[in-house]
């Protein structure tokens, strides 16, 4: 039996929309006003096109997460965690909110890894990326690898990326071992991330969804929130903290 205490949580796109930065699949999404963006985050394009490289860096420089700041709903996994009720915060996202609000980074599980490192494709050598669009910004409109000359890319998973082992068991592990797996701001479709839901309910774990749009784990969820992020989680944030005391 798990502990009746231990809450995995699962974020997506929608927490972050509060703090400015766009969704993909939302009705104001980034993908949905601009399909052709998803081009600059498929691996086989950005290898293959020079111009969808520097496309790239343009985006990552102008990217909102460099001012972002965390809301009510990256906030109130803070407070679950201090109450300490949280296990594993599993998230989709790439921009460092749930650390800035105060979230352990222990506790955070990158599953998509972080906008904040560059990785080389070659030889894996991995820098932060304020160092390399310095370089973009002093002329290189694609600056290769600094030790090998290969291409290099955002430390986050592409389409067509493979997760990383370690990052992805330590995720099974998360949501194996909870009693109730909350899944918020995530459309549910973008697997492996998605299978967690079933990995959870497979151990016995209860499934909570809060996101605006209906997902494909909605019918075997025992609640479903359709409410806004910012108001609906803080307030089953402290729904979960009442009634652990």
């Amino acid at each position: 039996m798990n502990e009746p205490s231990v809450v995995t949580v699962l974020t997506g796109a929608g927490i972050s929309t509060d703090s400015g930065i766009p969704d993909f699949r939302g009705p104001q999404g980034v993908w949905t006003r601009n399909p052709a963006a998803q081009a600059l985050v498929t691996l086989e394009s950005y290898l293959a096109d020079p111009d969808v490289r520097r496309r790239s860096w343009l985006a990552r420089r102008d990217h909102p997460a460099w001012n972002a700041e965390p809301n009510a709903g990256h906030r109130a996994l803070v407070e679950l965690e201090r109450a300490g009720l949280l296990g594993a915060l599993v998230t989709q996202n790439v921009d460092g909110l749930h650390q800035r609000a105060g979230s352990a980074p222990e506790k955070v599980i990158e599953i998509h890894g972080t906008l904040f490192r560059v990785e080389c494709v070659s030889c894996d050598l991995i820098t932060p990326m304020r160092e390399v669009l310095d370089r973009v910004a002093a002329g290189e409109d694609d600056p290769p690898c600094p030790r090998c000359g290969g291409v290099q890319k955002a430390n986050t998973i592409s389409f067509g990326q493979s997760l990383r082992p370690d990052v992805l068991e330590a995720a099974l592990d998360a949501a194996r071992s909870c009693a109730l797996f909350l899944a918020v701001g995530t459309s549910l479709t973008v697997h492996p991330a998605a299978s967690l839901c079933g990995e959870a309910l497979d151990t016995g774990a209860r499934l909570v969804i809060i996101n605006a749009q209906p997902t494909p784990y909605d019918p075997f969820a025992d609640q479903v929130i359709n409410e806004p992020i910012g108001e609906a989680l803080p307030t089953l944030v402290k729904e979960l903290i009442d009634a652990a005391r």
